[in-house]
């Protein structure tokens, strides 16, 4: 899958470390980053998020190289996301969204499934969905993993429904998981977590310490 990266310099921040960040994320998805654009504006534009300009030097790359998909390095609200699709005439993904579709291709426990799956359901309640009438042939790819679009364009009330099981079926984790530190602390066990963010080496460092060869790449 071809992309596109957006990113916008406000004058804040290691931009250019977040958008190297964002290639990383984006191949790590599947995706093959080929063309990075970028824009300097003061504020993010209302209605498109980057400069008309910008939006033109897209779209021209989306036909000249058979893009597939653009990624944003920012947080796009509903209707940027739904006016850059109808111009773009592809997929277009924000910064969170990427994150949890990476997050969803690597949960491997059924704790760290359910909580991705809930986290890309209350994310994706608030993204445009029935205007995607140009999209439908793309039924697989970058930000359609985890729960589907296929569901969530079948009745928005599912999507609440769902919800509500996803977190019922947490509370029941996290009740298991109190009875099981409960029994921890009665045989002494010491109990070690590693955390950070995608991407950080936590996988690596836990093979290091472990032996375990549990999956890790770049």
């Amino acid at each position: 899958m071809r992309a596109a990266l957006a990113g916008v310099e406000f004058g804040k921040g290691d931009f250019v470390a977040s958008l190297d960040e964002l290639s990383l994320l984006a191949s790590s998805a599947g995706a093959v980053p080929t063309v990075t654009i970028i824009d300097k504006r003061s504020s993010p534009d209302a209605s498109l998020f980057i400069g008309s300009g910008k939006e033109q030097e897209i779209a021209d790359a989306v036909l000249d190289d058979g893009l597939d998909i653009v990624i944003f390095n920012h947080t796009l609200s509903p209707a940027q996301q739904c006016n850059l699709e109808r111009v773009l005439k592809v997929r277009v993904l924000d910064r969170t969204s990427l994150i949890l579709d990476v997050l969803a291709t690597r949960a491997k426990s059924h704790e760290g499934k359910v909580q991705v799956e809930l986290a890309q359901l209350q994310h994706l309640a608030t993204r445009p969905i029935r205007g995607w009438t140009h999209l439908e042939r793309q039924k697989d790819g970058i930000g359609l993993r985890g729960p589907g679009e296929t569901q969530l364009e079948t009745d928005r009330r599912l999507l609440g429904d769902r919800v509500k099981v996803l977190r019922a079926r947490l509370e029941k984790l996290h009740r298991q998981h109190d009875t099981q530190r409960r029994a921890r602390r009665r045989s002494s066990a010491i109990s070690i977590s590693l955390v950070g963010y995608t991407n950080a080496g936590k996988s690596i460092l836990f093979n290091a310490l472990t032996k375990a060869g549990v999956y890790a790449a770049d």
